[in-house]
């Protein structure tokens, strides 16, 4: 079973620049099985996405097609073969106020 994996920039050091690469999960079926794979072929990608718990970090959004793992099954979430997974790091910030300042 192959599985695409999109990768952000910030994580492509790990698969040698590439913004998508193929796993076969050993154990087939799960975003779980998907990520050890993954790091199986690119040692270390997993420390950054599962935290010490072996969590998905707070900041990682992963999705399974269109399907947000977080409102379905989180790490145990099945992947179908031939589904892309796209790791999407969180993003932080706020609209900027207009700001008046007066110096009298």
């Amino acid at each position: 079973m192959s599985v695409s994996v999109r990768v952000p920039t910030i994580l492509r050091s790990f698969t040698g620049g590439a913004a998508e690469v193929s796993v076969d999960p050993a154990d087939g079926g799960t975003l779980r099985d998907v990520i050890a794979s993954l790091d199986t072929a690119y040692p270390g990608i997993a420390g950054r996405l599962l935290d010490a718990d072996g969590k998905l970090r707070r900041f990682v959004n992963v999705y399974v097609g269109s399907e947000d793992v977080r409102f379905a099954q989180g790490l145990d979430t099945p992947i179908p073969a031939g589904a892309e997974v796209s790791v999407i790091p969180a993003v932080a910030g706020g609209a900027l106020e207009s700001w008046s300042v007066s110096l009298s």
